[in-house]
């Protein structure tokens, strides 16, 4: 993280459990207006002449369709078509910024760095140069927009994720802007919550216990416009085609509930009782406390019936239930 933009957080009264987890002091007379240090996801820039063509080879979206005004979700496979990582690709200029889980930002790029070769393209970690600022007014749209992720420019770059906005900019803009918003009625908020407002909007960041475990379509990308199935060959693109074009991924990702004050970690498996069995029918991708409620996303081999009696299979073996939220998630 940025020094000077960790010095001004500590000067709002930030209390650092560690650079990614950033808490406030809680207050009564917070409203819906919040503003976020999104401090859990790191920034790849990718630059150079040959980037977007690069790129088109590594990403299941379609560079093409990346401009200055649009941005995309998307994931690099490996060969075997499993997701590696998600991300949010923003275009600046001639420079890509890959959004993406921090803690896989560097096994990302040392992937992507043995298919440069020769290619004139430099893969830069700018986390510690760029901060990521969330931005919220009221409750996330329920439905999937085709002006989801719209991409604008003033200051700062400004990603719209129907509801709330994603804020990327420099130390001395975001602090600028972060004291404008707090002006504005904006109270800040803990980063951990905009996890959990990613988890209710349905994106699909993966961790280092899931990375490599699905192919995109199980992600639900295909449905959030992160897979193009015309765009041609990408690393994995074999199976993830496969998948489309002979029917429907076996697994599946949906939103999920547990009265539980711990969530469960990443790849924590899910039981279904209603089998008679031990077997795991699925997995958590990750989940977020909000108040007594814990919210997550979970990966489940898709039932006919749909008839589900799932629990955790941790210490409590907590029960969770599906979120009637789940069917906006596959528009």
């Amino acid at each position: 993280m940025n020094p000077n933009w960790k010095n001004f957080l500590l000067s709002e009264n930030a209390i650092f459990d560690n650079d990614t987890d950033i808490v406030f002091p809680s207050s009564e007379h917070k409203g819906d207006k919040r503003i976020y240090p999104v401090a859990y996801l790191g920034v790849l820039t990718i630059s150079g002449k040959d980037a977007a063509t690069f790129l088109q080879g590594q990403i299941t979206c379609n560079i093409n369709d990346i401009t200055d005004i649009k941005s995309s979700l998307g994931a690099i496979c490996n060969p075997k078509g499993r997701a590696i990582t998600t991300f949010l690709l923003v275009k600046n200029a001639d420079v890509f910024l890959m959004i993406l889980p921090l803690e896989l930002l560097a096994t990302v790029k040392k992937r992507l760095q043995m298919y440069v070769l020769r290619a004139a393209v430099t893969l830069t970690d700018s986390s510690d140069d760029t901060c990521l600022i969330g931005l919220y007014q009221g409750e996330p749209a329920n439905e999937v927009s085709e002006h989801r992720f719209a991409t604008s420019r003033q200051e700062n770059i400004v990603v719209d994720f129907q509801g709330r906005c994603l804020i990327i900019s420099d130390a001395d803009s975001a602090r600028r802007f972060w004291a404008e918003q707090r002006k504005l009625g904006f109270w800040p908020e803990d980063s951990a919550q905009w996890r959990y407002l990613d988890i209710i909007s349905g994106i699909p960041w993966l961790s280092a216990a899931t990375s490599e475990q699905f192919i995109p379509q199980m992600l639900n990308l295909d449905k959030l416009g992160g897979i193009s199935f015309n765009k041609g060959c990408y690393t994995g693109q074999e199976i993830v085609a496969r998948t489309h074009y002979l029917g429907k991924a076996k697994r599946e990702m949906f939103l999920a509930e547990c009265d539980t004050l711990e969530p469960p970690e990443p790849n924590t498996a899910i039981i279904d009782d209603s089998t008679g069995t031990e077997q795991s029918i699925g997995k958590v991708l990750y989940a977020q406390n909000k108040q007594a409620i814990c919210s997550m996303l979970v990966v489940l081999h898709v039932s006919e019936t749909h008839s589900y009696n799932l629990r955790l299979e941790n210490h409590n073996q907590d029960k969770i239930i599906l979120s009637a939220v789940t069917e906006s998630l596959k528009l």
